[in-house]
């Protein structure tokens, strides 16, 4: 038997993640000789390594399908490295990758069915401004994928102009692109968000439009709806699980800034810096999943070696001032205070080691304790006197 898994992203939000669940059942009625499951890359369960767990018990092939508008970090490194550790794991078992969405001629048939039901009460696209919303990356591939979708679709959508904007990460955002058309006068402003769901980012969207409308109450804005599930989509899906059967897609890294040195990314490139970053990063995708007490991570984290020999030399007394200087400066929930068994360096304390920055103090007086919280934990400056080593 042959497994189809159609790979979502993951929300922290149960709404999206049941639209999501929603689309594969209706799409697995669709599918003949093949079962259909969904998973996520982070944030829900199952998570992309269970689902291939559990598909290569049952099945002898695998399809991957990524339900994913463009291909970013998520498809670029995440679903290679599962896909490699679900091979070493079940080396009998065919797995196979299809591509993300991306700017294909379907997606650009749904773009235009879900604008043109948003235009049937208008008097005239010829005055009208279209803004295309989407998701925004930090990858430029795919926001150039996103530019180039829009424009093949600009060619014969017949408004006075049709704009790309995003919903973050990167620029323009929607507030600013509406401001900017506002001077234009149009007669009026559609937006179309680029979204297979509805969810934060559109709510977002929404606050952003009732501002701008207090501003420019004489220009109507409407918000269409979002992509969606679609016979469209389910045909796209489909094409690409059959694709996979017969090939591995490979993605293109002619524009990757993981695998090409980017002007403006050469930090980023290079498929070793790419893959491990994925690594790690896959290594707390469901554990990101939020709790009944979830709070919001502290910004750095101060150990204190509560050893013998450290606490001889006065590391608990440090520890106390320590804390107590935090909660002056109000910092309390942002920077945490933690005890430690041995840190390795005795002889040489009190240890102290702040993390993420990776920074190792040695003989940490009370003394130093003012000045710790305020050169470098306040500051973001090292107090050079103290420094053992930097991780």
């Amino acid at each position: 038997m042959k497994t189809i898994l159609i790979v979502g992203h993951g929300s922290r939000e149960a709404a999206a993640n049941q639209e999501f669940q929603t689309l594969v059942e209706h799409f697995r009625a669709s599918v003949v000789g093949a079962q259909v499951r969904g998973c996520y890359v982070e944030l829900a369960f199952p998570s992309l390594a269970e689902a291939l767990d559990e598909a290569a018990r049952a099945s002898n092939e695998i399809v991957l399908v990524p339900l994913f508008l463009f291909a970013a970090k998520h498809v670029k490194n995440d679903l290679p490295l599962a896909v490699s550790a679900a091979k070493k794991k079940f080396p009998h078992v065919e797995i196979t990758v299809s591509p993300a969405l991306g700017a294909d001629p379907l997606m650009m048939r749904l773009l235009a069915k879900r604008v043109d039901a948003s235009t049937v009460a208008m008097k005239s696209r010829e005055k009208t401004i279209l803004v295309v919303l989407g998701r925004g990356s930090s990858d430029p591939d795919a926001n150039g994928d996103f530019a180039k979708l829009t424009r093949m679709y600009t060619e014969s959508a017949g408004f006075a102009r049709v704009e790309t904007a995003f919903a973050g990460v990167s620029h323009p955002f929607l507030e600013e692109t509406l401001n900017r058309i506002a001077l234009e006068r149009p007669d009026a402003i559609l937006i179309q968000p680029y979204l297979l769901f509805p969810g934060t980012l559109v709510g977002k969207m929404e606050k952003t439009v009732e501002q701008f409308s207090k501003l420019y109450p004489w220009i109507p804005v409407t918000i269409s709806q979002c992509l969606g599930e679609d016979p469209i989509l389910f045909d796209l899906l489909q094409e690409r699980a059959g694709a996979a059967e017969t090939r591995s897609v490979e993605l293109s890294c002619v524009s990757c800034q993981y695998r090409v040195p980017m002007p403006g990314f050469e930090d980023e490139a290079g498929g070793l810096k790419a893959l491990l970053w994925s690594v790690r990063h896959s290594l707390t995708h469901t554990q990101a999943m939020p709790h009944t007490h979830a709070h919001k991570p502290v910004k750095k984290h101060v150990l204190v070696c509560g050893n013998v020999d450290c606490v001889d030399q006065g590391s608990i007394a440090f520890m106390e001032t320590l804390k107590r200087l935090v909660k002056r400066e109000g910092l309390e929930k942002q920077i945490k205070v933690t005890k430690t068994s041995c840190l390795g360096s005795c002889g040489e304390g009190p240890t102290v080691a702040v993390y993420p920055d990776g920074i190792w103090y040695r003989r940490c007086t009370e003394s130093y304790a003012e000045e710790l919280v305020k050169n470098h934990l306040v500051n973001n400056e090292l107090v050079r006197e103290i420094v053992d080593h930097i991780m």
